[in-house]
């Protein structure tokens, strides 16, 4: 390229002088070797959202030589899923040029489905020389996906390493982002995947390690916004994100995180300074995990952090079953409609640092309270609960421990209890010290402040401030350990 030394003429600017043509000169002699993708307007991309662009788009990813596709402004009608082979295609993204890109897909499955070969696991001496050299770290940025058919989908990862997926908006398909097989290292992050008929980000039965899910929108999926089926998966972490009103009104169970292991693992992961909340839904929870329900196999289900999160309004804030070494810490977790923890069959739970309140919007109808069933080693600490209920003038209380063994509840404050503070019934080896279980007001319903039921064993209850209820403040079976409790004041 030739730079005229006088002068540089620049369309509709100023003339360069002498000074700085230099520079100039350089700046535009260097422009060709900025790679800008393959537009897919170049291929016969129309974009007018009523034309079948899956041609082009299919030459489109076969013909972009730099490997980045790129979407302009405009609405793409598609038909069909355009899949991209990696192992064939090489390393390849797709772009939509900061969100004025659109989808549409108007046909059954992906718009768009990645397909690596990645067998191994995340150390690098299980990779395939081919995987970094064709495969490695797929990247959709900036795109639209809107569904136009009851069994379209988003985007689909197959055997990918290093998927990256940021800013996206897909909505109104079946599964937002759907993972299947075995992938490993996936990043998803600064996207909205919103109302979508089945779930937002979805881990189906996939062999998996190293997710990042953060600061994304993940709101009315209606079956899940974060779900895991089955698969193994190790190293995932949830943070940031506002994760929202993901119920279904006509099914039997939704939930906005929902975990069902029944057959797989998962293991090593946080849930961490997000928004979590929903709409009362039928069997609706806010995080449910499930695991493996046979004895040897627990602990596939476990070693988790759920920490610094806002969570409620649903059915059930926090549902653990079959699960193992869980610490749900220092969240707010409110209003739950039925309970705000319910921890069944599982062992070595700790609560600590949570409160457990009611929301400013609260206007009764709401129980509040936590259910250990049939669970051992069992540890609930620094709990603030209020207006919980739970039970009837029978059984129940605003925290119960039902056929458990080994619990340890203290420094808790439950105030004005709907029906008992704490009960205990059937469990063995149950410690309740130095908590406070007040009824601070004239008009209460209290029974009794802790109720321990007779079936119980190996009970020590100590140093407690207690109000008095209509019962008593304190009932417990004869050869349990009662000493320094005392009555409140108000």
């Amino acid at each position: 390229m030739k730079i005229n030394p006088a002068r540089v003429e620049v369309p509709g600017r100023e003339t360069i002088r002498p000074g700085r043509r230099l520079a100039w000169g350089l700046f535009v002699a260097l422009l060709p070797t900025f790679a800008t993708g393959a537009s897919v307007r170049d291929f016969g991309a129309v974009g007018d959202g009523v034309s079948d662009d899956t041609a082009a788009l299919r030459a489109a990813v076969a013909g972009a030589k730099d490997g980045l596709l790129v979407l302009p402004r405009g609405n793409y009608r598609i038909t069909a899923t355009i899949e991209v082979t990696l192992s064939e295609r090489g390393i390849t993204s797709v772009n939509g040029q900061n969100g004025t890109g659109r989808i549409t897909m108007a046909g059954p499955g992906p718009a768009f489905r990645f397909v690596g070969t990645h067998t191994g696991s995340a150390g690098p001496t299980t990779f395939k020389p081919q995987v970094w050299e064709k495969e490695r770290m797929p990247q959709i940025e900036g795109l639209e996906i809107v569904g136009a058919h009851e069994e379209a989908d988003g985007l689909e990862f197959v055997r990918c390493m290093q998927p990256t997926v940021h800013g996206v908006l897909i909505r109104e398909v079946r599964h937002g982002i759907r993972l299947t097989q075995r992938n490993r290292n996936v990043l998803i992050s600064a996207s909205h995947i919103y109302n979508n008929r089945g779930v937002g980000i979805y881990f189906d039965r996939v062999d998996l390690h190293q997710t990042i899910i953060q600061g994304n929108h993940i709101s009315y999926n209606k079956r899940g916004g974060i779900r895991i089926d089955g698969g193994s998966i190790r190293n995932f972490h949830v943070t940031g994100n506002d994760i929202e009103y993901n119920y279904d009104l006509q099914a039997t169970e939704s939930a906005d995180i929902w975990f069902d292991l029944r057959e797989g693992s998962v293991a090593e992961g946080t849930i961490a300074s997000n928004t979590i909340q929903a709409v009362v839904s039928p069997g609706g929870a806010n995080i449910r995990f499930i695991g493996p329900g046979r004895p040897e196999q627990q602990g596939l289900m476990g070693l988790w952090s759920i920490s610094g999160n806002l969570i409620g309004n649903q059915e059930v804030n926090i549902h653990l079953k079959h699960a193992r070494g869980i610490s749900i810490a220092g969240n707010h977790i409110y209003t739950g409609k039925n309970r705000n923890i319910v921890i069944e069959e599982s062992r070595h739970i700790i609560l600590s640092g949570n409160s457990l309140d009611q929301s400013h919007n609260y206007r009764g109808g709401f129980t509040n309270g936590v259910t250990l069933r049939d669970s051992d080693g069992i540890s609930i600490q620094g709990l603030v609960l209020d207006r919980a209920g739970g039970g009837d003038a029978k059984a129940g209380g605003a925290i119960e421990v039902l056929n458990c063994r080994e619990t340890l509840l203290t420094g808790l404050q439950v105030f004005e209890p709907q029906v008992r503070g704490l009960y205990v019934a059937g469990s063995r080896n149950t410690t309740i010290t130095h908590s406070q279980v007040l009824e601070r007001t004239a008009a209460g319903t209290m029974l009794s402040a802790i109720h321990v039921a007779n079936d119980a064993r190996g009970v020590l209850i100590e140093g407690n401030l207690l109000s008095r209820g209509r019962d008593g403040d304190l009932i417990a079976p004869a050869g349990s350990t009662t000493r320094g409790n005392q009555a409140a004041v108000r």
